[in-house]
């Protein structure tokens, strides 16, 4: 580990992993919702009523196939981990 803690890198932290919590590979729905909340975040805020109007603009139903609602973004980030 480097004496100087502001130039310790990822391999001086081996318990840090990228994906610890990880309990499987992301399906592609996952990789396609990830990648939308990302261009959301980026685009159109950080508001829970922002998220799920963002999902909903890009046709990125919930996983029923239903559009968002802050119910159930709320209920499949606690499914997910997130």
């Amino acid at each position: 580990m480097s004496d100087n803690p502001s130039k310790n890198t990822a391999q001086d932290w081996p318990y840090l992993e990228i994906h610890q919590s990880r309990t499987h590979e992301p399906t592609p729905y996952e990789y396609k919702l990830a990648a939308t909340l990302e261009d959301v975040f980026t685009k159109d805020g950080h508001a829970l009523e922002d998220v799920v109007r963002g999902l909903n603009a890009r046709k990125v139903h919930a996983p029923d196939g239903a559009a968002w609602t802050e119910e159930s973004f709320a209920a499949e980030m606690h499914r997910l981990g997130a």
